[in-house]
């Protein structure tokens, strides 16, 4: 961002909170608060008809019709048009739910505070857990789902208690409806190998650090136009590695700028796993094993690399999307070529089953919270409760019955032919379907797949549904006790997070690009533990322990 617009953007952002000041006032009350129902975006001004009730109370979703603004709380995220695939209109036709979208206009920071200001607040806000959640709960200005729970089942069902209770905001209520939750491990991180490349040296040994450093020269010296290792952009792999260095340290510890250390968050910079990473890091580009480009490229760059095969190992925090898509594509030209996955690599003398290069929480992604401005937030929730369960995971993720699934047996589809044969077809479906899935279900989503793709033999598998069972899910790191860590990017706190993040990411890419010796490392990392200190890191860190023995208690550890 240019100077002058960042100056720009700040000045707009104190005006609005000044504004958001005054309109609390003395009261309590939250700001833009009318006696009458403040009108949403995007919803039409005509007498609507609530959706009706049962006799004991609950809506029945599609017995009449619901309405309601959602508005994704992110720069980059533009809902699709509802209905303008088979899956939604499906849901549009059948339960006669429509869902009217309120953009963020490339700036989701500026929309918020504007409408929180006017008092014109979405049905629906689709956002992060945590500090700025919070705020609003706090202004009184979202709805509590507690009533709801034992009349709409799915979210108790599937997410359980536990998940539930760790959701609950400091009044003891619950406001969070949450998005791929999990009761079993979850996620992609680790490493993508070159099936052809690999077997065409040997099939050598990947299992220690070591192991993959001698690979990784083999691999220079035989294909100077292959990139040995390719760590994504900005070196995003690099974090992943840290793994390799200890046991029992996912890479979330690097980008949460703290280590655990007994019962306290501790300086990264000091870490000695992390500066052994950075170190190891430093040599590999030193020595042109990794893309000397990696902190400018585009994440489209990184993609034709991977799809054409000039990768011989891939480490990212979800390289399985990529992989996929470059073992079909070598695949079709060459039945042996492809991509595999290895189990994470080690340091040698540790035990590689307490390897995790990524992580994954029961509370999943994010969250959806319903405001005051809903005129049937009970309806919304139940639709959101439908959504989360079976049925609803079924049709947004393969589209309505009778195209890829026909049936269940119990609550999981039978996928039909056509789902192993029309990969493209499937794949576009399902991929036009990603940015409705505010409510997934990862333990309903990943176990329909693994009951049918282990059915298959291996050549008929989903690539990145077979290495997810195989390697990847059992190598994620459960962080549930390290959610919600973060402070409000306007309290002193979160004031000198930001600060303490420029030093990181300043410190690291001039470790990893522009160092002789890991000597001339450990200065660098020296001088960002200097000025990190200097902007008040030891408050952040205490920030952070306190709200994460807070989990800690939560949890009942």
């Amino acid at each position: 961002m240019k100077k002058s617009t960042f100056l720009s953007t700040c000045a707009v952002l104190l005006a609005i909170m000044m504004l958001l000041g005054a309109c609390s006032g003395s009261t309590g009350e939250s700001g833009g608060k009318t006696e009458e129902p403040v009108e949403s975006p995007g919803k039409e001004t005509t007498e609507e008809t609530s959706p009706e009730k049962e006799g004991d109370g609950s809506y029945k979703l599609g017995k009449e019709a619901l309405e309601f603004t959602l508005y994704g709380n992110y720069d980059w995220y533009t809902m699709p048009e509802w209905g303008g695939d088979i899956a939604t209109q499906w849901i549009k036709d059948e339960k006669k739910v429509n869902v009217v979208p309120v953009s963020s206009g490339g700036n989701a920071k500026n929309k918020m505070a504007t409408m929180i200001v006017s008092g014109e607040l979405p049905d629906v806000i689709w956002m992060e857990r945590g500090a700025d959640m919070e705020k609003l709960r706090a202004e009184g200005m979202l709805v509590p789902f507690d009533d709801y729970l034992e009349k709409y089942p799915n979210l108790k069902k599937w997410a359980g208690n536990d998940t539930i209770d760790m959701l609950r905001s400091p009044d003891g209520k619950l406001y969070q409806f949450p998005n791929w939750y999990t009761t079993q491990p979850n996620g992609n991180a680790g490493y993508v190998v070159n099936k052809k490349i690999y077997e065409d040296l040997g099939s050598p040994s990947l299992e220690t650090v070591d192991d993959l450093y001698n690979y990784l020269k083999m691999v220079k010296e035989k294909y100077p136009d292959v990139t040995p290792l390719e760590v994504g952009q900005k070196a995003s792999g690099i974090d992943v590695m840290v793994s390799a260095f200890a046991e029992d340290r996912p890479f979330m510890f690097n980008t949460a700028l703290a280590v655990p250390s007994g019962d306290k968050f501790v300086s990264l910079f000091t870490d000695p796993v992390y500066r052994e990473l950075i170190q190891f890091a430093g040599k590999l580009n030193r020595e042109k094993l990794i893309s000397q480009d990696t902190f400018t490229q585009k994440i489209e760059q990184v993609e034709q690399k991977v799809v054409s095969g000039k990768v011989a190992v891939f480490v990212a925090s979800s390289p399985t999307e990529l992989g996929s898509k470059g073992n079909n594509h070598l695949r079709a030209q060459d039945p042996d070529a492809g991509y595999i996955m290895i189990w994470p690599v080690h340091k040698e003398g540790l035990d590689r089953n307490k390897i995790f290069p990524g992580d994954y929480k029961q509370l999943g992604w994010n969250v959806s919270v319903i405001t005051k401005s809903a005129k049937d937030p009970e309806a919304i929730f139940e639709f959101l409760d439908w959504l989360t369960g079976p049925e609803g995971q079924r049709l947004t993720m393969w589209g309505p019955e009778g195209l890829y699934w026909d049936g269940t047996d119990g609550d999981v589809p039978r996928f039909t032919e056509k789902f192993i044969e029309d990969i493209t077809g499937r794949d576009e479906l399902m991929g036009s379907l990603v940015n409705f899935q505010w409510a997934g279900n990862t333990v309903y989503v990943d176990n329909s797949k693994t009951a049918f793709e282990s059915s298959l033999p291996i050549e008929k598998q989903n690539w990145e549904t077979r290495w997810q069972s195989e390697i990847t899910w059992k190598t994620q790191f459960n962080a549930t006790e390290f959610v919600n860590l973060d402070p409000s990017g306007e309290s002193d706190e979160g004031i000198i997070s930001q600060r303490v993040l420029e030093i990181y990411e300043q410190a690291r890419a001039q470790a990893i690009l522009n160092t002789s010796s890991d000597e001339e490392v450990n200065a660098i990392l020296d001088k960002a533990e200097s000025d990190a200190q200097k902007a008040g890191y030891d408050k952040l860190l205490k920030y952070k322990t306190d709200r994460w023995q807070e989990n800690v208690q939560k949890l009942g550890k």
